[in-house]
């Protein structure tokens, strides 16, 4: 029974991830564009743990009617790509005509992408990008870009789901992991702070936002094309 209550316990908190969704559409529909990505960054940060806590204290076995990979998936199509889909459309980032462009291509290639049963690699990295559009349009309302830069960004990512390219999973990914994670985790603070500033962030910020997403984007690709080293 003890085993069972942890157990269940990890499904509820990866479920509370849907709350945080709702919180984040809430303040998305009043256009309080910080506070929606401030819940969007807890929802990242709930991401993050619950799978290392499943696996902790063995869900499949010891409540197995409930799917947590199912749950999990869609909590991240909500915070992942349906909530950033609806913010680049609503916020002005990108003008009316092509908001909705882009918030369609994000929300049909993202749906198609979580229904594939390849996205993952044997090394648990992800096998195309993996739809992380909350940190794409975090980062775009942090630069505000031209819109054409923007538009060039969504369409190439949303391309990029389909390809046989790499993207570490931060946590689960083992090759370079150490500094993946603090990778992870200094995006995130900075993403916080900017939040927390209502994108007023200054240059060194938004430098740091730069360097981390860049690393987070290509690390798995320059796995792809240096080989580990083997061990003698």
């Amino acid at each position: 029974m003890q085993n069972f209550v942890k157990a269940f316990s990890v499904h509820l908190f990866t479920a509370s991830g849907a709350a945080i969704a709702l919180f984040a559409m809430l303040e998305a529909g009043q256009q309080n564009w910080s506070l929606m990505f401030l819940w969007l960054i807890a929802a990242l940060i709930v991401d993050g743990i619950d799978g290392p806590l499943a696996r902790r204290y063995q869900v499949r076995k010891y409540a197995p009617h409930w799917v947590g990979v199912l749950l999990d998936l869609i909590i991240d199509y909500l915070t992942y790509v349906f909530i950033p889909a609806y913010a680049l459309t609503q916020s002005g980032i990108l003008p009316e005509w092509e908001g909705w462009i882009a918030a369609i291509v994000i929300t049909v290639t993202g749906v198609v992408y979580f229904a594939d049963t390849r996205m993952k690699t044997a090394d648990n990295s992800f096998s195309g990008f993996p739809g992380c559009w909350n940190m794409v349009a975090l980062v775009l309302f942090a630069l505000t870009p031209a819109h054409w830069i923007s538009l060039t960004i969504i369409g190439l990512l949303a391309l990029a789901q389909f390809f046989g390219l790499k993207f570490i999973h931060p946590v689960r990914t083992v090759r370079w992991r150490p500094l993946s994670l603090a990778v992870m985790l200094l995006w995130t603070g900075t993403a916080f702070v900017i939040g927390w500033q209502n994108f007023d962030a200054g240059p060194v910020a938004q430098a740091v936002l730069i360097a981390s997403s860049l690393y987070l984007l290509f690390a798995g690709i320059a796995q792809q094309i240096l080989p580990a080293a083997t061990k003698s």
